[in-house]
């Protein structure tokens, strides 16, 4: 396998724009253009552009389609109806997160998953191994290229370069349409916590940089900003969104990283639910929570240890930083159910200091 970076066909305009590069999923992506504290805002008053296209699309066809996805992920896939998404995701069968994705159901026996960039060859590996009921599988995630348009302002623009009515296309839903004739599955769905969509395009077949092109040149009077992967860690992080690697990871499980939401036990065995069952009656030894820094300006990191009232360590920051929109140090843990039910203070150690914070369920903003 090569170590060479792979590079998303945006690659040279986003060189063109000014875009810091860095290696991510096995990509050369842009980080930053003109700065994160820049993206980020116009992300949340106006509008912004990710190029995303390292995230991995697999297509899953035929009778047995809703059989291997029923299986294999959590959430209960039979509830999609056509032109609907669905949040969820996959586990091993003790419970541990493989990753999180999203259903898109395109017709009667067609379902597309997204999944993370990083994930693409484990989680593919995954789903073949358990496909043995036979359903038809593609990986096509070399095949197409996904932009995501973000913020406020986001129909706006959009509806500049398309007849779809994409201002009444609900959260979680897409239309099939073209965007500059350009054709595209247009998704009202994100990262972010904004209004956006996500422009899904077979960059085989058609050209996507008329796409990214006119959005950038359209965008000048919405307020419009590239953004890079720096900016969309920010937003996520705001809104409390799960990132693999940090907040979910083949460690925990999904009754810990507050996604029992998505989590349906009752709709038959899928690979980890006896697993999970059993957690559940036992009861989870460590919760998923939010927290903000409200006195200081001290900014939390990853890895970052939480302390209870005998200095005696409760817990672990997954993800921290200082909140752009707040100017407040927030951040997401796995903290010991045993010190949050004795509610007794809470402090994260940062550096030779202990540091007061507010539990909180995200999201901050």
């Amino acid at each position: 396998m090569s170590d060479r970076l792979k590079r998303t066909p945006f690659y040279v305009q986003h060189l063109e724009a000014g875009a810091k590069m860095v290696p991510f999923a096995g990509f050369e992506m842009p980080i930053q253009y003109e700065g994160i504290k820049v993206e980020h805002r116009a992300v949340r008053k106006n509008v912004g552009l990710f190029d995303v296209s390292h995230m991995g699309e697999f297509f899953v066809r035929g009778p047995k389609a809703l059989e291997l996805l029923q299986w294999v992920t959590v959430n209960d896939v039979s509830t999609i109806a056509i032109g609907k998404a669905q949040y969820s995701c996959m586990c091993y069968e003790d419970g541990g997160i493989v990753d999180d994705l999203i259903i898109y159901r395109l017709a009667p026996e067609e379902y597309m998953m997204v999944v993370n960039g990083a994930n693409i060859v484990k989680d593919w590996d995954w789903v073949v191994s358990q496909n043995t009921m036979g359903a038809e599988i593609e990986n096509a995630s070399d095949d197409y290229v996904l932009l995501a348009l973000q913020g406020p302002k986001s129909g706006d623009l959009l509806s500049e370069l398309t007849h779809t009515n994409v201002q009444q296309i609900p959260f979680y839903a897409f239309e099939h349409g073209e965007v500059c004739g350009v054709p595209s599955l247009i998704s009202a769905t994100g990262y972010t916590g904004e209004k956006g969509f996500e422009l899904y395009i077979n960059a085989k077949k058609y050209d996507a940089h008329k796409i990214f092109e006119a959005l950038v040149a359209e965008g000048a009077a919405f307020g419009f900003k590239l953004c890079g992967l720096g900016a969309r860690d920010t937003l996520r992080l705001e809104k409390g969104y799960a990132l693999y690697g940090n907040d979910i990871t083949s460690e925990t499980h999904p009754l810990q990283a507050r996604l029992g939401w998505i989590t349906k036990l009752s709709k038959g065995p899928f690979v980890g639910s006896n697993a999970l069952i059993a957690i559940k009656e036992k009861g989870v030894e460590k919760k998923l929570i939010g927290f903000v820094i409200e006195q200081e300006k001290a900014i939390p990191r990853k890895d970052y240890e939480l302390l209870g009232p005998q200095s005696n360590i409760v817990g672990k920051v997954t993800s921290g930083g200082m909140s752009i929109s707040l100017e407040k140090g927030i951040g997401m843990a796995y903290v010991q159910t045993d010190a949050l039910a004795s509610n007794e203070p809470i402090v994260i150690q940062i550096r030779n200091k202990e540091v007061p914070i507010t539990v909180t369920s995200p999201p901050f903003v």
